[in-house]
């Protein structure tokens, strides 16, 4: 038996009949972070909204922790562990810090554990602490994205699909935010599906690349050995 996390075979998916996803293969370990890295327009968020289930897959398979998500509801994905932050950061921006948290918990019936999740998440980003009754539109780049990754968190998931966390983020704010992912890895076992445009950086943290270029994976190889190839890095990553 695989002892993969997350397991990709075969997947192919899209929107209506124009397929942008085909045959894709790739696995995850626990506590494993995996970079997603390719072109604009070659697949990557395509990839992250179907294993959140927001686009429906037409061929292949996803199998979470042993079970088989196809035709698992958006909603159950959040209960089995797995969480998205997708491109943009998806905030709220009407409703304040602490509201925007609380949506991340909400199907939590226990609410002590609810509370205890979202202690957490101050505990781990302070600048929302102090802004907890802010609102979404009063952050700036780097608050929003911390609020957009402590939704996510308060679910507790033990796979986090993030898409694009440093776009229009300053490189200091960039680093902060791949130090924290490395350190959430390392102090929880963390399992992170990383789309990044920033290769440098999401390399530096990475265990495993991916690259895919029209929809199809072209190298699935070790991080350093992606960052040590120049050759493969001029063919595929442009730098």
């Amino acid at each position: 038996m695989s002892s993969a996390l997350l397991e990709v075979e075969g997947l192919t998916a899209g929107y209506g009949a124009a397929p942008v996803l085909h045959d894709v293969n790739l696995t995850v370990q626990p506590g494993e972070i995996v970079a997603v890295l390719g072109a604009n327009g070659a697949g990557k968020t395509t990839l992250l909204r179907t294993l959140s289930g927001l686009v429906r897959s037409t061929g292949g398979k996803v199998v979470f922790d042993g079970v088989d998500l196809r035709g698992t509801r958006v909603e159950q994905m959040v209960r089995r562990g797995i969480g998205h932050v997708p491109e943009g950061r998806g905030v709220v921006t009407e409703l304040t810090v602490d509201e925007n948290l609380r949506l991340g918990g909400l199907w939590r019936k226990d609410r002590a554990e609810a509370k205890k999740a979202l202690d957490e998440v101050y505990e781990l980003f302070p600048p929302l602490a102090q802004r907890r009754t802010f609102a979404g539109h009063q952050l700036s780049g780097g608050e929003r994205q911390m609020l957009a990754l402590g939704r996510a968190l308060v679910g507790r998931p033990r796979l986090l699909l993030l898409d694009e966390p440093s776009l229009g983020l300053a490189p200091k704010v960039t680093g902060q935010i791949m130090a924290l992912l490395r350190d959430l890895r390392e102090r929880t076992g963390l399992a992170v599906l990383l789309v990044e445009q920033n290769v440098r950086s999401a390399l530096s943290i990475a265990d495993e690349g991916v690259v895919l270029a029209l929809g199809r994976v072209v190298v699935r190889n070790k991080a350093a050995t992606l960052r040590d190839d120049a050759d493969l890095r001029h063919a595929y990553l442009g730098f």
